[in-house]
């Protein structure tokens, strides 16, 4: 039986430009740690796809390190991260942020369609005491982009956001483990939906969209870059044959190789919803990217897993479909035979 792959977009294999430029990158010798001139070529050219003459770029070896080390050099132990109550790293990073953090208090804000919203900001920032030394102290905002649940911020959205938070003195975070697929989806700039739109640091994501195990913090904060340094050795985060990383991470984002891979994932999944809709499934979130969680009867999954379809089930009642690049037409005309026939 073959099986269609829409489990995660982690599950995917590596994009072919990353695998050479892997391959490429490994001739000769050269200083380790991340002083090596690959990685000097990386920073230069972060600061040109983000437009942004200061960038600093730090590249780590998952997701959870990037927001953990981001969040903990912006927030002191005794302060709080504010984010949405379906987001990463509040429910799915086995509390790394407080962890690397000394302590830092993680807390969610609700809000409609998965996001935060300036009424929800605005009633967390109202419940908190601020001044008062018995309680944590809000220092940073966090946004999931696209969130967990598939559905994305626009540009105006965080902008206003983080012009809320800038007023309690609190710093901005980007959570981007897929941030490829939201800038295609928004037709935006990489600029314009992080530091021009307030953010501060921003955990570019790369794994789930072609690359081996690279991701980066990209930091337009001077201060909070400075402490990088220090947080992502004491982590273990700055690898000794950091060109690899490096390497990859400049494939990815030369000549749009990311938005390109990210733009395929999303397209499979608009085919795959609209063919799932015309089934008359139905749907937990709006898809604006490559994620959709769908409503189907428990003895209808197990139909669709015994046909060779790979999906995680969320909860009774409940699937999660992720394309990636890899994903084919094929794959998604198999996926919806199949559905017709376990629904049928």
């Amino acid at each position: 039986m073959t099986t269609i792959e829409l489990r995660s977009d982690n599950a995917a294999g590596v994009a072919p430009e990353i695998i050479a430029a892997v391959a490429a990158a490994n001739t000769g010798s050269v200083i380790a740690y991340g002083a090596d001139p690959v990685t000097a070529q990386l920073e230069a050219l972060v600061r040109s796809v983000f437009e942004h003459p200061a960038a600093r770029v730090f590249p780590v070896t998952s997701g959870t390190a990037a927001n953990a080390l981001s969040l903990s050099s912006m927030c002191p132990p005794w302060g709080a991260v504010l984010c949405h109550d379906t987001a990463h790293i509040l429910n799915s990073e086995a509390a790394a942020t407080s962890m690397l953090g000394g302590g830092v208090l993680m807390r969610g804000v609700a809000g409609t369609d998965f996001r935060m919203h300036p009424d929800t900001l605005a009633a967390a920032f109202a419940a908190t005491r601020w001044g008062d030394n018995h309680h944590s102290q809000p220092r940073v905002l966090s946004f999931t982009q696209p969130t967990d649940m598939g559905t994305i911020y626009s540009v105006a959205e965080i902008a206003a956001l983080t012009a809320a938070a800038r007023e309690r003195g609190l710093r901005a975070h980007l959570d981007g483990a897929r941030l490829a697929n939201a800038i295609v989806a928004l037709g935006c700039s990489p600029a314009d939906v992080t530091w021009r739109a307030g953010v501060d640091v921003v955990s570019l994501g790369a794994t789930k969209n072609g690359a081996l195990s690279a991701e980066a913090i990209v930091c337009f904060d001077d201060a909070v870059a400075d402490e990088l340094v220090y947080r992502t050795k004491r982590a273990g985060h700055v690898t000794s044959k950091m060109r690899f990383q490096s390497a990859q991470l400049i494939a990815y984002l030369t000549d749009d190789l990311w938005l390109g891979l990210a733009s395929v994932a999303n397209q499979r999944m608009a085919r795959l919803a609209a063919g799932l809709g015309d089934l008359g499934v139905g749907f937990v979130n709006r898809p604006d990217v490559n994620m959709l969680f769908a409503e189907v009867a428990d003895e209808v999954a197990t139909e669709l897993e015994r046909s060779g379809l790979l999906f995680y089930r969320i909860r009774p009642g409940v699937i999660r479909l992720v394309t990636s690049w890899q994903t084919t037409d094929d794959d998604v005309d198999r996926a919806l035979a199949s559905f017709a026939a376990a629904l049928g």
